[in-house]
């Protein structure tokens, strides 16, 4: 296993979200309205207009021409609402004074965005950076070898190659040996060379090691499974496992009501809860109030996870798991850990961005170490952010690990969740969780 290329590429959509705001409010203020409620509107219509045209989703491997396209979507749309709230108003702009504002805002946004898709390109090719280091994988795949070095402006560097025939020697294990060292962040198998669990088993290790990954496809084959599907030119390429999260614009909604959340109960709740709770534990035994563990979390990586100190100090805290009947609980931690209320301090994690209201929980690392060897697809689990609670809690697989099967349980439901994640699907989970430590859980110890 290892940790994902660290990309800052991520960052590019939501840092265009902002930069094109400033730009429609900034024209808008001096053309049409100094009136903030008028500037909250168009922003969020701006947002709303953009996720459902898929403004912003645009690749290194996107044609000009549908930029030109998605952005002339977003213009018409974005002057029938403008039309809508000048008219709610109830002030003569006029429309001639309307499309000229519009027009010249959506000609320096257009700019910007060209400006920010071949920068970026003549970044990768200058000075190698936002690239992805890929492993073409089967035969008959010179064509995508010879797209990605023709094109270095995709940002795209092939670091290995294997036929059918080098990739199945030694039963796959120097391809796998090269996959888990080889800092690879894609890997592209051709169909064509491989039978479905030949696929399967290599699309199991690359998931198990956070390597994502994509099927290059026959143009004369059926291929029906539902799979999103892109065009680096004319070639087809197939992702084989594709997370909602992947979106940029699901992952600023999540992130959002995150913070919406997290502010609310650490105003709300933990500002009187804390001292309250301190003293308790401060009361009953020496130690600190909060208790830190490193935990992994997105792509792998590590950090502390806080919680309030429900157990004596001991030394073995990092290493060993709570068990039932566990002697290093404390009298008002037992309380603490039946309610649920040790982990409220993870709101903390989660307004910082290490965390989310809904995921995976995270381990222990030794035990992530641990499972990562011995549980197939238990990496998976790191493509998303942890969780204060998840689908797999509120399902029966909290507390313990006491057998396999338990993470195996939980493995699976943290896989479902990844896969079909929406924001009403954490309001469930968070409801159902409320009402869960309300009426108390066996496995809550």
């Amino acid at each position: 296993m290892q940790a994902s290329k660290i990309r800052f590429s991520r960052y590019i959509r939501p840092l265009s979200y902002l930069v094109d705001l400033f730009i429609i409010n900034w024209f808008s203020y001096f053309f049409i309205h100094q009136n903030i409620f008028f500037h909250l509107c168009i922003s969020l219509a701006w947002v709303v207009i953009a996720v459902n045209t898929d403004f912003y989703e645009i690749y290194r491997f996107t044609k000009p021409y549908k930029i030109v396209v998605k952005i002339i979507k977003q213009y018409v749309l974005f002057i029938f609402v403008n039309l809508i709230f000048v008219g709610l108003l109830e002030e003569n702009i006029g429309v001639k004074r309307l499309l000229t504002y519009i027009s010249i805002a959506f000609v320096v946004v257009l700019a910007v965005k060209f400006f920010i898709h071949y920068f970026l390109k003549f970044f990768r090719i200058y000075y190698g950076g936002n690239y992805r280091n890929v492993v073409i994988i089967g035969d008959r795949t010179d064509k995508l070898a010879d797209f990605f070095t023709r094109n270095p402006d995709f940002g795209y560097v092939i670091t290995k190659r294997y036929t059918k025939e080098a990739a199945k020697q030694n039963n796959y294990v120097d391809l796998f040996s090269y996959l888990k060292n080889g800092a690879v962040n894609e890997i592209y198998i051709s169909i064509a060379s491989f039978t479905d669990k030949d696929i399967y088993r290599i699309s199991k290790f690359a998931d198990n090691n956070l390597i994502k990954v994509k099927l290059l496809i026959d143009r004369k084959s059926v291929f029906t499974r539902n799979l999103v599907k892109d065009f680096y030119n004319d070639i087809p390429i197939v992702s084989l496992r594709v997370f909602p999260l992947d979106d940029v614009n699901n992952r600023i909604i999540k992130r959002v009501f995150d913070v919406v959340f997290s502010t609310l109960v650490i105003i709300f709740l933990l500002s009187w809860l804390i001292p309250i709770l301190a003293l308790l534990i401060k009361l009953e035994s020496r130690g600190p109030v909060f208790f830190t563990q490193k935990r992994n979390g997105l792509n792998y990586k590590e950090f502390c996870c806080i919680k309030f100190r429900s157990m004596y100090v001991n030394k073995v805290s990092d290493t060993n798991q709570v068990s039932r009947g566990d002697r290093r609980i404390t009298r008002i931690g037992a309380v603490l850990r039946k309610t649920s209320l040790d982990e409220l301090p993870q709101f903390f994690n989660v307004f910082i961005g290490d965390m989310s209201v809904v995921g995976p929980r995270p381990h222990m690392v030794n035990q992530t170490k641990e499972f990562a060897l011995s549980i197939d697809k238990f990496m998976i689990r790191h493509f998303i952010k942890p969780g204060i609670t998840g689908f797999a809690q509120i399902s029966g697989c909290r507390g313990e690990v006491e057998t396999k099967r338990d993470i195996l349980k939980r493995v699976r439901y943290d896989i479902y969740y990844s896969e079909n994640w929406s924001i009403l699907f954490d309001v469930k989970i968070i409801i159902k969780t409320v009402l869960n430590a309300v009426k108390g859980e066996e496995k809550a110890y």
